[in-house]
């Protein structure tokens, strides 16, 4: 029987924890063998030579105390006194003697290693029945060890049982370690700031904004990549410059015989065929107009510059003058526009590719909806009609440049088959795109998402 239970896949599981950018990945890159290196590091030190090395203090004062227990039973009553000071001079102990007092036996095991060390050399040199008791009085160590006839009480210093201040290490490890993350973090910052300005460089290119700035710097590698993409700019900004051109002047060399035509037709006789000047002027009208489209379409957002403009007054502007060119176009529309949404965006392309849409949902629709929206990530222009519609399977259809849908709606009726295409490329070249769906209204919603 097949398993369809979700597999837990740890590596997806720690990606969402890991930073997106390059700058955190680079600087976990660097900090996190650090980090695991100090560790190992530290619980070395703490665990072994930490250790070991308090096990060797601790035992050589326990030598030192089962030696001076050992004096204590051995000499005389009349002898002690001079050997405790003695044996204070010399091993730089506090020694006190309690006569006739008696220490309880401790309860459970050894609790540290001081405890440890009494416990095994009292044990091995004079007898496992002798009670001791260890204590801390401020940073020493107080020892109280039974004799025969009392008690010693023996206070050594800390360092003399453990190593003094192992904090001083942590602090050395975490302060080199602060300084290395702090040294990873400017180089890596001055490494970054190349990367992220071509990255800027090339999202404001794609947005169709200007990069009048951009210069290469930084690694060999960003150089190379930048010095790619100045030269990639400069060729499309040269083929674009070049289309716009050749197409004006085949705008001019087209539309002066139009306008010959034009002129031949307005000086003719209108009392002969009147049907056949009509109709030869509604052809020359058509031809102008599909010659318009061809030349928008071809040149694109052309040399146009970005502006920041009032999207709100931009859409209410265009909607307002494709509703005047229609009969009782302003009353079938609604526009709902705020102001305040400013966006930097070539004006003319964009109100063509806006009045394009609000064309056409105009010919097909009783009823259009026009509305500005803003998120956090884009600004969207939506054109809803309730017109019959496109089926989903064929929108992407209507994109095709000279294309018109043999059925359903027809975009482009009596026009060049470029309302759409046109549309989509100039919103493209703001780093947006145009999204066709299914209205609110029962027809189609063409929307321009542009990023902010």
């Amino acid at each position: 029987m097949a398993d369809f239970a979700p597999k837990f896949a740890p590596g997806k599981f720690i990606k969402r924890f890991l930073p997106r950018g390059l700058f955190g990945r680079s600087l976990i890159i660097i900090v996190a063998p650090m980090v695991l290196l100090q560790g190992i590091v530290t619980y070395v030190f703490f665990e072994r030579d930490l250790d070991s090395t308090t096990r060797r203090l601790a035992r050589d004062v326990a030598a030192d105390v089962a030696l001076l227990v050992a004096l204590e039973d051995s000499t005389p009553a009349l002898e002690r006194d001079g050997l405790r000071a003695l044996s204070a001079r010399q091993l730089g102990y506090r020694l006190t003697f309690h006569d006739g007092q008696h220490l309880k036996p401790s309860d459970g095991p050894p609790r540290n290693t001081i405890d440890i060390a009494l416990d095994d050399i009292l044990a091995r040199r004079i007898g496992a029945d002798r009670n001791f008791t260890t204590d801390r009085v401020g940073e020493d160590f107080l020892i109280k060890a039974e004799t025969h006839d009392g008690v010693l009480d023996v206070l050594a210093a800390r360092d003399r049982v453990t190593v003094s201040q192992p904090d001083i290490f942590i602090l050395w490890m975490m302060g080199s370690a602060l300084i290395l993350v702090a040294i990873a973090i400017l180089f890596l910052r001055n490494q970054v700031r190349p990367i992220e300005r071509l990255a800027r460089a090339a999202e404001q290119f794609g947005k169709g904004r200007p990069v009048a700035d951009f210069k290469p710097y930084g690694a060999t590698e960003v150089r190379r990549a930048a010095q790619a993409f100045i030269t990639m700019r400069e060729r499309i900004d040269r083929h674009v410059s070049q289309r716009t051109e050749m197409l004006a002047g085949v705008s001019h060399d087209i539309k002066t015989p139009l306008t010959r035509m034009k002129l031949a037709l307005a000086m003719m006789d209108k009392g002969a065929a009147p049907n056949d000047l009509k109709a030869l002027g509604a052809d020359i009208a058509e031809m102008e107009h599909m010659l318009d489209d061809y030349l928008n379409f071809a040149r694109g957002e052309g040399g146009e510059e970005s502006e920041g403009v009032d999207l709100g007054e931009l859409v209410r502007d265009a909607a307002a003058a494709s509703a005047k060119a229609l009969a009782g176009g302003e009353a079938r529309l609604v526009v709902h526009a705020p102001d305040g949404l400013r966006l930097s965006v070539k004006r003319a392309a964009l109100r063509r590719c806006l009045t394009n849409l609000v064309d056409n949902a105009l010919k097909h629709g009783r009823k259009v909806a026009v509305t500005l929206a803003r998120d956090e990530r884009f600004a969207e222009i939506a054109v809803e009609d309730d017109g019959p519609g496109i089926a989903e399977s064929r929108r992407e259809e209507a994109f095709r440049p000279f294309h018109r849908l043999d059925e359903g709606r027809n975009l482009q009726s009596g026009g060049s088959g470029l309302g759409l295409a046109i549309a989509r490329d100039i919103a493209r070249a703001h780093g947006g795109e145009v999204i066709l769906g299914h209205s609110s209204m029962g027809g189609l919603s063409a929307t321009i998402r542009l990023p902010v």
